[in-house]
């Protein structure tokens, strides 16, 4: 009898705790549905917020402001935002600033505002001009001339290949060899200051093409060359001809250095007591073509010593040649 009736005890407590669940929960799902229906009818719900929602609109903001942002924006994005903000993303001051930031010169740039023409089919022109010109590069000039965008003259098409990031180097230099004109002004734009002879030598034919046959004038582009770093570097007490000769010797150290036909390698001793013959016979034959009333009592010591020409050699047994694009066109072709 006592365990009986303590059985129907425990049933009897279970039953009062499984009552007060179901209403506890019955009572947190009222709750739930009248704070839905009560949203509801204010016209909100529980969904999650859209990014967009919080967008700020452009058009809410202050048209300075709206600019800077929209400054932040390539071009693509740019004409993306046109679509939503057409006024703001169409401003002519957005355009010419990414015409500028990508193209710092073309003859445009003169008259393109003051005739009232949009800076945007402005980009349009020279982005397509670019794309041209890296298929067929005779073809994106002429086009950039078509339109007005760019003079005929080597000295702006100089310009326009400087100040510019869009154009393929290996077309730019296919080009340079077709116009003389714009080579020699292209090369005038080239900044060699402060730079030893060999490291303005690489950069010198990063941007031309070194000639790969002996039919192409190397001596022209060595005597352009060599009167620019003079220019340059007056603090160097160079000679157009003597640099000029020692660009020759660290084309020659380089092909012997890097080139694997060849076995016996040139030493830096070697290298030294050429340079400084070389150099030395250079000066005595500019002092003999001297008048005699002209030659100077002493005729003035060499200025290439050996410390000078044992750090050209360094320069190229460490850094390696000084026209390496040459070895590497050869290889793409």
């Amino acid at each position: 009898m006592g365990q009986q009736a303590l059985r129907r005890m425990v049933r009897h407590e279970e039953r009062i705790q499984a009552n007060s669940i179901t209403d506890h929960s019955r009572g947190w799902s009222g709750m739930v549905r009248r704070l839905t229906r009560r949203q509801q009818n204010n016209g909100t719900s529980f969904r999650k917020p859209s990014p967009l929602e919080n967008f700020v609109d452009l058009n809410l903001l202050p048209p300075e402001l709206a600019l800077q942002i929209l400054k932040n924006l390539n071009a693509t994005d740019l004409c993306l935002a046109s679509c939503v903000w057409g006024d703001l993303a169409n401003d002519e001051i957005l355009w010419e600033q990414l015409c500028r930031a990508s193209w710092g010169f073309c003859s445009a740039y003169d008259f393109w505002k003051a005739d009232g023409r949009s800076f945007k089919r402005l980009f349009l022109l020279l982005d397509e001009s670019c794309l041209t010109f890296n298929t067929k590069p005779e073809w994106g000039i002429q086009y950039l001339i078509d339109n007005g965008v760019l003079e005929d003259e080597g000295a702006k098409i100089a310009r326009f290949f400087h100040s510019t990031n869009q154009l393929c180097w290996h077309k730019v230099r296919t080009y340079l060899n077709t116009r003389q004109d714009v080579l020699e002004e292209f090369i005038k734009l080239q900044n060699f200051k402060n730079q030893f002879l060999p490291n303005a030598l690489r950069k010198f034919f990063h941007a031309v093409q070194a000639p790969t046959t002996h039919r192409e004038n190397l001596a022209g582009l060595i005597d352009k060359f060599s009167r620019q770093f003079c220019a340059d570097n007056p603090d160097v007490k160079l000679k157009p001809e003597t640099v000029a000769m020692l660009c020759f010797s660290l084309i020659l150290l380089s092909v012997d250095l890097t080139s694997p036909n060849v076995k016996n390698k040139m030493s830096k001793r070697e290298f030294v007591r050429n340079i400084c013959q070389a150099t030395h016979q250079l000066e005595e034959a500019a002092f003999n073509r001297l008048p005699r009333h002209r030659r100077p009592v002493v005729m003035v010591a060499t200025t290439v010593g050996r410390d000078f020409a044992g750090h050209l050699y360094d320069n190229v047994y460490l850094i390696g040649h000084v026209a390496p694009q040459r070895w590497n066109d050869n290889i793409s072709v």
